[in-house]
């Protein structure tokens, strides 16, 4: 790699490292104006940012306020990327690919973001739903997306039920055997998970990641 080339991913990683969106922009098309590939912008520039927080945060030298806004910088730098990638019909490497959504009717949101920056910081390529999420909705995008893993949340025991109601409704459209489903949320419990028919119960984001490795088979 040449000293321009390196100087140029060192701005798209220290942009991220800085959790500056409008900066990772900028870095990312500057990258792409030199003539760099979307994939190694997206290898040597935004995913090493992304592990580079990732270990800090298990490390106790960043908390939790830097991985999200790493991660939002890192989502800024992936819409620039991604359709790129893709015109090149070029695969992003990651361990897995993880849908997250809060149930409908739960309008709250945190958490689950959490645990998208945490995943996002491990390797993992990850689709955010957002919050209040239809059930319909969460099946079709299902169908549509292939992932490896549903990342359902809920924060009151009134919506708790809308996690067991997708489980039921991907049985129901026989998707259930081509996808793992981890439940999580302040009111969820182990107990819960298993009575629900959930693979796994994520206690906090890094507990959530960790059984998500542990699903996919996943070695460190």
């Amino acid at each position: 790699m040449s000293g321009d080339v390196k100087e140029i991913l060192k701005k798209v990683r220290d942009a991220i490292l800085e959790y500056n969106p409008d900066k990772t922009v900028e870095a990312v098309n500057e990258a792409l104006k030199v003539g760099l590939s979307p994939m190694k912008i997206m290898e040597k520039g935004v995913t090493q940012a992304l592990k580079e927080i990732g270990k800090m945060f298990e490390e106790g030298k960043v908390f939790l306020p830097e991985l999200i806004m790493a991660g939002e910088a890192g989502k800024a730098a992936l819409k620039i990327l991604e359709p790129k990638i893709k015109e090149r019909k070029e695969k992003i490497k990651s361990y897995g690919k993880v849908l997250l959504a809060t149930v409908e009717g739960d309008i709250h949101d945190i958490g689950k973001s959490l645990v998208g920056a945490v995943l996002m910081a491990n390797g993992f390529e990850v689709i955010d739903l957002g919050a209040d999420v239809p059930t319909d909705k969460l099946i079709e995008k299902v169908k549509e997306l292939k992932p490896d893993v549903v990342g359902l949340s809920a924060l009151m025991t009134t919506t708790m039920l809308n996690q067991e109601k997708v489980i039921k409704k991907l049985e129901e459209t026989g998707l259930r055997g081509t996808v793992k489903v981890i439940v999580g949320g302040a009111p969820v419990t182990e107990e819960w998970a298993k009575r629900i028919g959930a693979d796994a119960y994520g206690a906090d984001a890094m507990d959530a990641v960790k059984k998500i490795k542990e699903l996919l088979n996943i070695k460190e």
